[in-house]
């Protein structure tokens, strides 16, 4: 098989799997965002992915979004889904719809800066580490209101919503905890949105768990081998 077939194939699969996991929490396929993961895929692949109705593309790194980015302009939705320095947010300002991972009050800050040079304000989600993995970064549970209540005042960065990675799992039904605790914190901020604050965003799962976070309350999924085939890093 082709790798376009391959792909093909895959994508059907994939939107087949979304609306039955949706349809479990009493939603339909249409409120689902599917982000297209492209860490180290190449371009002609991802034009194929764009033709088919893919058109958000996720990228972890600063710099292999900028080399992509010319490629397609303005026919792409960018979401810079990896951890973010503070020294390169100036670069992705004003590419991208959506960042995932802030994950600390003085990026937030840089954030709102850079912003505010360009007359923007910027759409991000914050990045919380419900598993408190060393490995991972994100905000404490415990720290996020005190975080949001910070963050509520800046003027130009918009609070979408919350995001977090599950430590990966061979029982994917251990990852349910996870997400229903993020979805639980995401329902008490929605409840209390003020400001700059509008909780539209609830982005969870990935290939390995996407099903049990759509169950659980995502309404924005993160899948690239799912759809590429396994790549080398």
């Amino acid at each position: 098989m082709r790798d376009d077939q391959q792909i093909d194939q895959n994508i059907e699969e994939i939107l087949d799997n979304i609306k039955n996991a949706a349809e479990k929490s009493g939603r339909g396929l249409e409120d689902i965002h599917l982000i297209a993961v492209t860490k180290t895929v190449d371009v002609q692949k991802m034009k194929w992915v764009s033709q088919k109705g893919l058109n958000h593309f996720g990228e972890n790194r600063v710099q292999e979004l900028q080399e992509k980015y010319d490629q397609f302009g303005d026919e792409i939705n960018w979401h810079l889904i990896g951890h973010l320095q503070r020294n390169k947010v100036k670069y992705i300002i004003d590419k991208v719809q959506l960042i995932h991972s802030v994950d600390s009050i003085r990026l937030a800050q840089e954030i709102n800066n850079q912003a505010a040079k360009i007359n923007r304000q910027m759409p991000i989600l914050i990045q919380i580490n419900i598993a408190q993995e060393e490995s991972k970064f994100g905000f404490k549970t415990t720290d996020i209101e005190e975080c949001i209540e910070i963050l509520s005042n800046y003027d130009n960065i918009l609070i979408k919503g919350l995001m977090t990675i599950a430590p990966f799992e061979e029982n994917i039904e251990k990852t349910r905890p996870i997400f229903r605790e993020l979805r639980e914190i995401y329902d008490r901020i929605k409840k209390n949105e003020k400001n700059n604050i509008n909780m539209e965003y609830l982005s969870m799962g990935m290939t390995n768990d996407y099903l049990i976070a759509i169950e659980e309350g995502a309404n924005m999924v993160r899948i690239g081998s799912g759809i590429f085939g396994k790549r080398n890093f």
